[in-house]
Parts: structure tokens; sequence; C-alpha cells
């Protein structure tokens, strides 16, 4: 499977954005998709997860109540929707798959990895 992420940029404190992820592979909806972001200076951190359907979702605790993920299959994309941006919210952020849950959810560890979009939030 290969990602490519797109949508991010810089916005001020209380916008929106909406990232894409975009994958090739005809094996699409049976993957877990997720979404990490790594700030300057800190380990890349889990933020939202789908399952293959999308009816199941996972987030951190950070983004609950901001972010929303969504996939649509016959297009392999997956989005994040960001509301209510804040500054802590600036980091890369990658897209990434894994066949399993865990991988992705709880180890951080996914089998495939985008190669990220900046998101900069201005206070």
């Amino acid at each position: 499977v290969q990602l490519v992420e797109s949508g991010g940029g810089m916005v001020q404190a209380g916008d929106s954005l909406r990232l894409s992820c975009a994958a090739s592979g005809r094996t699409f909806s049976s993957y877990i998709i997720g979404w990490f972001r790594q700030a300057p200076g800190k380990e890349r951190e889990f933020v939202a997860a789908a399952s293959w359907s999308g009816s199941r979702t996972y987030y951190a605790d950070s983004v609950k109540g901001r972010f929303t993920i969504s996939r649509d299959n016959a297009k392999n994309t997956v989005y994040l929707q960001m509301n209510s941006l804040k500054p802590e919210d600036t980091a890369v952020y990658y897209c990434a798959a894994d066949s399993s849950v865990a991988p992705v959810v709880q180890l951080a560890s996914p089998a495939y990895w985008g190669q990220g979009t900046q998101v900069t939030v201005s206070s």
C-alpha cells in the first residue's frame, strides 16, 4: 500500500483543515488506516484511526471532539477533519496503514507510512 497525504497548511487557532490520504492498492478496504503526528522535538504520536468499514473509529484524547476521521473506500481515501485547531496541533501529520488494529492504535508501528504533510497553527 502506498499512501500520499495532502491538505496541510498554515492556519490560525480556531480554524479548520481537512487532510486527505490517498492510497494505492486494490486491497485498501481491508486495511486499518490511521493518522499520526510528530511535532518538532517530540515523538510521533497516534491521532486517529478507522476500521475497514469506517464504522469504528479511534481517537487520541487530545483530539477527541475536535477531529473526525472518515474513509471512502470507493475512492481509496481517508480524511481527517480537524476543527478548533490549537497551536499545539502543529506537527507533521502522517497517514499509516496496517491489516490489524493493534499496530496502528496501540503500538504505533503500522506497516505502511505516508511521507507526511505539515500543519502549522498560529496563535
